[in-house]
């Protein structure tokens, strides 16, 4: 809170105080808390800068703090208008430590801001969950006139400018209004500079509410303020009105935001356009929200590790997660076509780290490759046809660690097994890495030429799955199989075994046959089945394109399973022609050839309208046109038919037409399903980013559209929406 240096009427204070901007200290006036005490452990310090300012927050949230909006800005008395996103200043957080000198509670970064438009409110993201404290509930309640409430704060107290311990006090409310309440300090005590943000609290039976947060006051008898001033009171902003928008914002997908600005950004790709006089080396096409421009990624940027050269298709896939935890998103390429020295299609990785002026502009691109940098990598080759990077999975785990999965489907793997198959896990903010195949203690299947192990992978933050849709079922050659894994590294630092998949055991439905492929797509995403669930499950999606139905040759299904920490229930089994999903079965559908699954609402318990299912389709023949494709849509929860999209439906522009393979590119994200269209209908290809609300309840959103020759972007390109994230 800050000082007003002439007198109000305390009814005035809304319009007469200014807002505190001093240097940090540790609390309110009333009496230090000691380390033992964990009441408060919900209780925030923030620092923003290199002690620029200080402040007080609330943890409402494993990875979120609500606390006021004016410790983001350099004059709250001019406004308190905070731009979303990654803050100005490096700001770090210490929470449920009431005695700053001990070693309890967590320390992390924000890495961004939500603000409140209508009051002094800022919800901010942390870096990483806590998990040594709980949350706070918010109060569903104004506060009443005469009610007593509880701050604690980190600001000065009477006597220190810079104390060690959190502090208390309890405040009177005077009245309320829409979005505040004017408080008084009971018994002498005040908010001083450096309680911005702290939490007023209302104690029920031994629980804590929170009510308000703290944003000015008169300071008196707080240390450094002259002692002609004795007044108590302030303004608190209300909060017990937000438990709504906290939930939602709290629990909510994150986006792709490259430039840390709060505002979703795209990566478009068309690894088959041509750079300069390279055909086919390929290209990344970004487009920033809010109007803030486009930008064109290729290898030929003094920032992009490598050379564009023919045959490359830079961008054959595209990943993203917040790989060094700064709050922009980074960009994983993968190049699987890259010739290293001789050996043609040895492949390697590039990992673009995001920034406020945009990819590119900031820390040094990491490059993988095998044969170079630490661990596994260093002691692996690159060798013809390893296709290092046609597969890739990045997220962060439960715990908030970052992980990167890079599937090299050619791999020969340690016995020279041709094709084989191995992936390179990446874990935490720098390059560890090992090497998971099939000959390691714990991974499912064994190691046999020709099993692609790593052709497709995904991840949640509690599992990742690595296809091998070349893997042979007894004399049944590509039936596929599926090894699970836990993210907790076993002794040899490599992801845990949980178990495998395929179509010859009884638990899962179907029977294995040659050249299913099952496996050959996947997706993964967590899954919550109650409020008190910690999300420690996942469902899993398994795409066997080569899957003969009614004796239709590669007609396609896709099998769904909830994963636990050791083993996995199935969900359904979906094809055309099944109960409930429209369609026949018909040769080269190619059903489930791509997959991409979402929870809408991550923080939330998972439900048949937030947990999603897209299926690429590209063989079928959708309205009469030959191999026009379309993408089906189900609950992941229950498998429900949700409903089919393609050009021409839910605002998407254009028709369907022969040979446009509708369903070759899909990406779901937490508000829209994006649809590529590499093949046409129009030239170069295009995207379209479908609301939900369109697909779920026939909504009318405008769909948004990437297009060369629009919106800045060149019209050039040759398969452009080959690979969207």
């Amino acid at each position: 809170m800050i000082h007003h240096s002439r007198p109000v009427r305390v009814a005035a204070l809304g319009a007469s105080l200014l807002m505190w901007t001093a240097v940090p200290a540790a609390a309110v006036t009333g009496p230090p808390i000691p380390a033992s005490e964990t009441t408060y452990a919900y209780a925030a310090q923030v620092i923003v800068g290199d002690h620029h300012r200080g402040c007080s927050g609330a943890l409402v949230g494993a990875e979120w703090l609500l606390t006021a909006a004016s410790c983001f800005v350099d004059n709250p008395a001019a406004g308190l208008a905070v731009p979303a996103g990654k803050p100005q200043r490096k700001t770090t957080a210490t929470i449920g430590r009431s005695d700053l000198t001990s070693s309890t509670g967590a320390v992390r970064t924000v890495v961004e801001l939500v603000p409140r438009t209508d009051r002094d409110v800022v919800l901010a993201r942390l870096d990483r969950p806590v998990t040594g404290a709980a949350p706070i509930a918010l109060a569903t309640t104004a506060p009443s006139a005469g009610e007593d409430l509880k701050l604690a704060g980190y600001g000065r107290s009477k006597t220190e400018w810079a104390p060690l311990n959190l502090h208390t006090g309890t405040f009177s409310v005077n009245a309320a209004t829409a979005t505040t309440a004017t408080v008084t300090g009971k018994d002498g005590v005040s908010a001083c500079m450096g309680d911005t943000g702290g939490p007023l609290v209302r104690a029920t039976g031994g629980t804590h509410q929170l009510v308000a947060l703290t944003s000015r006051s008169y300071q008196g008898g707080c240390f450094g303020i002259t002692t002609t001033e004795t007044r108590t009171g302030g303004i608190a902003a209300r909060v017990d009105d937000l438990a709504a928008w906290v939930q939602t914002r709290t629990a909510a997908a994150r986006i792709t935001d490259f430039n840390c600005d709060g505002v979703r950004d795209t990566a478009i790709a068309d690894p088959d356009a041509a750079v300069g006089d390279d055909a086919g080396a390929g290209l990344v096409r970004v487009v920033y929200g809010g109007g803030k421009g486009t930008a064109e990624i290729t290898q030929d940027l003094e920032a992009v590790p490598g050379g564009s050269e023919a045959k490359d298709r830079f961008g054959s896939s595209l990943a993203t997660y917040d790989h060094n935890l700064d709050g922009c998103t980074d960009l994983v390429v993968g190049t699987p076509s890259e010739d290293l020295g001789s050996a043609a299609d040895a492949g390697m990785v590039n990992i673009l780290h995001g920034a406020p002026a945009g990819l590119t502009s900031g820390k040094a691109a990491v490059t993988l490759e095998q044969g170079s940098g630490s661990g596994a990598l260093a002691a692996m080759a690159s060798e013809a046809g390893d296709q290092f990077g046609a597969a890739l999975a990045a997220g962060t785990t439960l715990s908030g660690d970052p992980y990167l999965a890079v599937g090299a489907p050619g791999e020969d793997a340690a016995r020279g097994l041709t094709d084989a198959g191995g992936v390179v896990y990446v874990s935490g903010t720098g390059t560890t890495n090992v090497l998971i195949h099939q000959d390691k203690s714990g991974v499912a299947g064994a190691m046999e030429a020709g099993d692609k192990f790593g052709s497709a992978i995904a991840g949640s933050p509690q599992h990742l799955a690595v296809g091998a849709p070349g893997e042979a079922i007894g004399t049944l050659a590509a039936a596929g199989g599926v090894s699970l894994f836990s993210h907790t590294l076993n002794a040899d630092k490599l992801p845990t075994g949980v178990t495998g998949l395929d179509q010859d055991l009884d638990t899962v439905q179907g029977s294995a046959e040659a050249d299913d492929r099952f496996g050959a797509s996947l997706a993964l995403v967590q899954y919550r089945s109650g409020a008190s669930a910690n999300g420690t499950e996942s469902i899993l999606a398994v795409g066997s394109p080569g899957e003969d139905g009614s004796q239709a040759a590669n007609a396609g299904r896709v099998d769904t399973f909830r994963l636990t920490a050791s083993g996995f229930t199935q969900i359904s089994g979906l094809y055309q022609g099944v109960s409930g999903v429209p369609g026949a079965t018909e040769a080269n559908d190619n059903f489930a050839q791509t997959l991409s699954a979402v929870s809408t609402a991550p923080g939330a318990v998972s439900t048949a309208q937030n947990t999603l299912l897209a299926v690429g389709v590209p063989g079928e023949d959708s309205t009469g046109a030959t191999d026009g494709g379309t993408v089906y849509t189900f609950s992941l929860t229950n498998g429900a038919f949700i409903n089919t999209v393609y050009p021409g439906k839910f605002g998407i522009p254009g028709a369907l037409g022969n040979g446009q393979k509708v369903g070759t590119a899909l990406h779901a994200t937490g508000s829209e399903l994006y649809l590529g269209l590499p093949n046409g209908p129009v030239s170069y290809g295009s995207a379209h980013a479908v609301p939900w609300g369109n697909v779920l309840s026939g909504g009318t959103q405008p769909v948004t559209t990437f297009q060369p020759g629009t919106g800045g972007l060149p019209a050039a390109g040759e398969t452009f929406g080959s690979v969207i994230r």
